[in-house]
């Protein structure tokens, strides 16, 4: 047989035979004298082989050790790694489309997924809930909310794990009470306010002092008096790495009043 009726025979391209010979995967056969190749019925047989090996997914280097007269490996130590790799490609995929099931499922309750996701179900539940409270209210929605969307997706993110799904667990109580979320919107305006004011404003003491009471005591105990000094500090550890940046992310009087707000609920920690 010439390449081409080998290669038509077991259903391979006469590119890929010559890809074997050029690898060492499969032997070269004598030439005649007119210069063709002249391929057997083992030849056919080899490469047949060669094409089940390629489609169990296994690497030509893995094909390698499997036809190699000295490999240590049997075809069944590497056909068992292979199995033990697609199970793990398999578990992956099972979780990427669990995931996609919650980002779809999440798209059709709240009507779309938020501008910040993908997130949580419960932090998509949350951010709902804010979309309902402010489509109830007069006028556009306060800018502050926004912004404290997108640092609760963040934070979500960057705690991970268990950190995260109890700062989502916290934030439900906090919203889950009569009210809370009409007086968290009341606040966002208060610091909606502050947009263009300086940072000794005296609207900025009344706008803290509102955000504070807007924290229930469950959740000031669940984060804890250290986590809360820290947050509300000044100095150096105000003035560093993601704090600076968290009150970089407000006008300066707003940030003023976050602060506040934050050493309010540090004393009231201890």
């Amino acid at each position: 047989m010439r390449i081409g009726e080998l290669a038509g025979l077991v259903g391979v391209s006469t590119r890929a035979v010559r890809h074997y010979h050029h690898l060492g995967l499969l032997p070269e056969p004598e030439r005649r004298a007119n210069g063709y190749r002249d391929y057997g019925l083992r030849d056919a047989v080899a490469l047949a082989r060669l094409r089940r090996l390629t489609e169990l997914d296994l690497g030509l280097d893995e094909v390698r050790d499997i036809l190699a007269d000295d490999s240590g490996r049997e075809l069944h130590e590497v056909l068992a790694e292979l199995d033990a790799d697609l199970a793990r490609q398999e578990a992956e995929i099972g979780a990427r489309r669990a995931r996609l099931a919650a980002l779809r499922r999440q798209a059709e309750e709240h009507g779309g997924l938020p501008a910040e996701g993908p997130v949580s179900d419960e932090l998509a539940a949350l951010f709902g809930k804010m979309a309902r409270t402010s489509a109830a209210r007069p006028g556009p929605e306060p800018a502050m909310a926004a912004k404290e969307r997108e640092v609760l997706a963040l934070l979500e993110c960057t705690a991970g794990g268990a950190a995260g799904k109890r700062m989502v667990e916290l934030l439900g109580e906090a919203s889950a009470a009569p009210g809370a979320m009409e007086r968290t919107y009341e606040v966002y305006g208060l610091l909606d306010a502050l947009a263009g004011a300086a940072p000794d404003d005296p609207r900025v003491a009344g706008a803290a002092q509102a955000l504070a009471d807007c924290i229930p005591d469950a959740v000031i105990a669940g984060i804890g008096e250290q986590q809360w000094a820290r947050a509300g500090g000044e100095g150096a550890a105000a003035d560093e790495g993601f704090l600076a940046a968290y009150y970089a992310h407000f006008a300066p009087a707003q940030a003023e009043a976050v602060r506040q707000a934050i050493r309010l609920l540090a004393e009231r920690a201890r």
